[in-house]
């Protein structure tokens, strides 16, 4: 090998080749019907004659990465998973607006390709657009060797989703009256984790260790990946008429919801309509993490919410039932400033 080589700087472009073609057959599991084959591999193409089913098509995009989430990924040296994080953190945000989520690109910058590492979190990815109904049409790897360690890597997403004009979700079709419903998280989800991370240090934690409030090891309860819900939402849209969903992510519950709502109407919550999983109480007792921390921080169990009439929540409720997807009565708009919040 040359010293003047590409390879001697630390790029291997052979062992991209080698994680394209093991990635192949995951990726392929995510395919829809409008997905057509690209023979140069440079870009993703995606047949939009699909959306001459729609009268007015709205295209809706969204952008989003995992985090910090990653560096617990590669303590533990667990990376199939982390790729659904992503789908999740992009698809919920089109569904928010009632689009539905149909192709997505990933971007992987790492310190060293390592082919099967690779594969494995293109394979997430995968396995989360497949979750979500959407496709995953491309992506890049970018090996980074002296600005990232050989281990270390992040990954971000950006997906398109298409909705229909005069069924766009938001605030301007929320009144007073209204119940909130809320969606059960899978647990941390994708935000937070730099909280997360200070409280393993201060308490002194292994990501090994077995807290007797878990059912699992702490390194396996906060891998566990975010619920994807643009499926349930798209289900729900269709059975109810729902009038604004708000995707629960950094900032907490109060925050996100807050989105959601008019400047003339609140959000008004109550605690005890849901229990946290016990991974909140779990950091928010070792970490003496202060309840406005924990609300400000963390979903606190709850990742989705939907806005919807108070006739419609029965049936909102039984459908998500039967979808296995817990949900809660929050509690109800009134009129207001544009605020959610305790009561």
């Amino acid at each position: 090998m040359s010293s003047g080589s590409y390879a001697a700087a630390g790029v291997d472009i052979a062992a991209g080749d080698r994680a394209v073609e093991l990635m192949k057959s995951k990726v392929a599991r995510s395919r829809r019907p409008e997905v057509l084959d690209d023979a140069s591999g440079f870009a993703g193409l995606f047949d939009v004659s699909a959306l001459l089913r729609f009268r007015r098509p709205l295209l809706a995009t969204s952008t989003d990465g995992v985090g910090t989430k990653v560096m617990l990924a590669q303590r533990m040296d667990k990376h199939d998973t982390i790729g659904i994080d992503l789908v999740g953190m992009v698809v919920d945000d089109l569904v928010v607006c009632g689009a539905e989520p149909l192709f997505m690109t990933d971007y992987i910058a790492c310190g060293k390709v390592v082919p099967e590492r690779i594969a494995e979190i293109v394979g997430g990815v995968a396995e989360g657009c497949r979750l979500a109904g959407c496709a995953l049409i491309g992506g890049e790897t970018a090996e980074h060797p002296g600005a990232m360690g050989p281990d270390e890597y992040d990954l971000a997403g950006a997906g398109t989703g298409a909705v229909e004009a005069d069924r766009l979700l938001g605030p301007h079709l929320v009144r007073p009256g209204d119940l909130v419903l809320g969606m059960a998280s899978s647990g941390v989800h994708s935000n937070g984790y730099s909280l997360v991370r200070h409280v393993l240090r201060t308490a002194d934690l292994d990501l090994d260790a077995t807290l007797p409030e878990l059912s699992r090891s702490l390194g396996e309860e906060l891998l566990e990946p975010t619920r994807i819900y643009s499926q349930d939402c798209l289900a729900l849209l269709d059975a109810v008429p729902v009038h604004a969903f708000a995707h629960i992510t950094g900032g907490g519950l109060c925050a996100n919801l807050s989105r959601s709502l008019p400047g003339t109407a609140d959000a008004l919550l109550t605690r005890s309509a849901w229990t946290p999983p016990p991974i909140f109480e779990a950091l928010a007792t070792r970490g003496r993490i202060p309840q406005p921390d924990m609300d400000q921080t963390f979903n606190l169990g709850i990742g989705m919410c939907a806005i919807l009439p108070a006739a419609e929540v029965t049936n909102a409720l039984a459908l998500l039932a039967s979808r296995g997807l817990p949900a809660y009565i929050l509690g109800e708009v009134a009129s207001g400033t544009g605020q959610a919040r305790y009561v």
